[in-house]
């Protein structure tokens, strides 16, 4: 870039073409939000039948346009305004170097080169040293020897020159520098011109954001950064402090890490989650359509030791140590992600809610990361948070067996609905911990429950300083645990300090194999809000194996008498059936978790 072209940039403009994208990517956020859970809602409470059903269908499509734009648009706005930020630095090192040359009585040339006059003191012949012209080096080695020549010559003009010339050639090579980053990068934001919103589409989003994450780089460490220490509360300062221009950037250029972080508001995480969900998926989708299908000459038959064996066929061998373990990665993940988005589509049906992606990871320590509510739990009058146990994983978070764990978040949300009409409820489904993936040896361990339940406890820190910030007060808040997950949940009651505010006021186990604790009192939230209830057949074994290897503490487990909790009448048949119905009569005990969960603990019907 030459000198007249900086002197006359006005990066401000650019600035301001960022906002009229970032003003695109809010409007398109709101009528995304208009379709999905106002207008397909509507249509879906009051018509029926093909072409009803098909225009919903075609509804979930503009949403998911609308969802495009708003990501797309918020990347140009994030990348105009790191340009913007970039070139106004140049800008300004060139002005100070113009103004200070001409203070100085330097001439600057149209080249960047600074000619000076003579002066100095006159040598022996009288005469006074001449002046020159000089260039600016922006290389380090090349500057040094330019400026040490400089200093020797008896004119010292020269020596001003010199620094302001070189002042002006780091400008113009900072402004070079930005335009010949950012100019690929806005031109890649380019989508295709057509209707439809693919995988591929989706795919390229994310190497858009990734791409302009990384150029954008200097002008996210420019802006105030997240506490280091990472507690809820300071996170929720941290957001609260920045201006929209800085939440929009932050929300554009790093997703998964506004997405991550308790305390930020649920609006926030759900909008940013769902940017890295709708990427990761067009990313695996497209590496799954690059691999080839296996081959459909899976098996044959050969004869070994007299007798016939059925053996994979070599073609298929050969296909499955090349692509095998990828392939059924990418499927099963893709198939946990299809669970989410039927979720999404579900919005409305009997009712339910908005769903909010408060955190997403397809990997996650292991299992994936789903954290997904049903309702908007910073608005809720009372906020359910239910956390699976063994087995539990992204892949099987939907699955029609047992209702799922999404499935038990709705069911809880729709019970508890009833008994608590004119109030806000929200339900979430909680899965950020690496579940274990066997009864033994994983699920006799503690120390899946010991990695998980701080990680709960700190969610549950954020859920409460998230509530504060938008409603000014706190919810009446339930954990419940099943079988596993109440391992996670006793060691989340158990952990933080005595100075954190309370974020939890009812603990449930259901089928519970332990909480590695002795008494209820130990939880912090008094016996009397502590709260489990058990089954027959399986889920006794659960609950005895439990106490027999140690889970809870001296071989005691809540549903005991002597543990000192509520002992809430069940009519599950297993380990499995605390969440099932007759039709539309709830069993009790659903029924009894949705009173705990409503606060009416005086209707809840305990064991005899």
């Amino acid at each position: 870039m030459d000198l007249a072209t900086l002197k006359a940039l006005k990066p401000s403009e650019y600035a301001e073409a960022a906002d009229g994208y970032r003003n695109t990517s809010d409007m398109a956020s709101a009528a995304k939000d208009r379709v999905e859970n106002q207008v397909a809602v509507a249509m879906k409470n009051s018509l029926k039948g093909e072409a009803a059903t098909a225009a919903i269908g075609q509804l979930g499509e503009l949403g998911k346009n609308f969802h495009y734009i708003q990501v797309e648009c918020g990347l140009v706005s994030a990348a105009l305004e790191a340009f913007s930020w970039e070139m106004q630095a140049a800008k300004s090192k060139l002005d100070a170097a113009l103004e200070g040359a001409r203070a100085a009585k330097l001439t600057v040339n149209a080249d960047g080169s600074v000619t000076y006059p003579a002066g100095g003191e006159k040598d022996t012949d009288g005469k006074i040293p001449d002046g020159g012209t000089v260039s600016g080096l922006t290389d380090g080695t090349a500057a040094a020897i330019g400026r040490q020549s400089a200093n020797f010559d008896p004119n010292p003009n020269h020596r001003l020159a010199q620094d302001y010339a070189d002042q002006i050639a780091a400008a113009l090579k900072e402004a070079t520098e930005a335009d010949e980053k950012w100019a690929p990068k806005l031109r890649a934001l380019k989508a295709d011109d057509d209707l439809t919103v693919s995988d591929g589409d989706w795919s390229d989003a994310a190497s858009d954001t990734s791409g302009v994450k990384e150029a954008g780089t200097k002008y996210l460490d420019s802006l105030p950064q997240p506490p280091k220490d990472g507690l809820p509360a300071s996170n929720a300062e941290w957001w609260k402090g920045l201006d929209a221009e800085q939440q929009a950037a932050w929300i554009s250029l790093r997703p998964d890490a506004v997405g991550a972080l308790d305390g930020l508001p649920a609006t926030v995480r759900d909008e940013a989650n769902r940017i890295v969900f709708d990427e990761t998926r067009g990313k695996m989708q497209t590496e799954l359509n690059s691999i080839p299908k296996p081959p459909l000459n899976e098996w044959t038959w050969i004869t070994a030791g007299g007798y016939p064996s059925k053996v994979h066929t070599d073609e298929w061998m050969d296909w499955h140590r090349q692509y095998g373990d990828r392939y059924e990665k990418l499927n099963t993940t893709l198939r946990g992600m299809q669970y989410i988005q039927d979720r999404f589509d579900r919005t409305g049906e009997g009712g339910l809610p908005e769903a909010y992606l408060l955190g997403f990871d397809p990997v996650g320590l292991d299992d994936g990361k789903v954290i997904l509510a049903n309702g908007n739990p910073d608005l809720a009058d009372h906020v359910a948070v239910y956390v699976p146990g063994t087995y539990s994983g992204i892949e099987k978070i939907g699955e029609k067996e047992s209702h799922g764990d999404l499935g038990r978040g709705e069911t809880l949300w729709a019970e508890s609905s009833k008994l608590a009409p004119g109030q806000k409820i929200s339900t979430i489904t909680w899965l950020d911990y690496n579940a274990p993936d066997s009864i033994a040896p994983q699920a006799t361990s503690g120390k899946y429950a010991e990695e998980g339940g701080p990680r709960l406890y700190d969610f549950l820190q954020g859920n409460r300083a998230a509530h504060e910030y938008a409603s000014g007060d706190t919810a009446h808040t339930t954990v419940l645990g099943h079988s596993y997950g109440s391992t996670v949940v006793g060691v989340s009651a158990q952990s933080g300090s005595w100075k954190d505010p309370e974020a939890v006021d009812d603990y449930m186990f259901a089928g519970s194999p332990g909480v590695q604790a002795d008494r209820a009192a130990d939880l912090g939230v008094g016996a009397d809000h502590v709260w489990a209830m058990g089954g027959p057949w399986d889920d006794q074994i659960v609950r005895q194996g439990g106490r027999l290897v140690g889970l809870g503490d001296n071989l005691t487990i809540p549903t005991d008498e002597s543990f000192g909790g509520n002992v809430m009448k069940s009519d599950s048949g297993g380990h499995s059936g605390f969440w099932d119905s007759d039709g539309n009569k709830a069993s009790i005990s659903l029924e009894n978790q949705a009173r705990v969960i409503t606060g009416r603990y005086g209707d809840v019907i305990l064991e005899d």
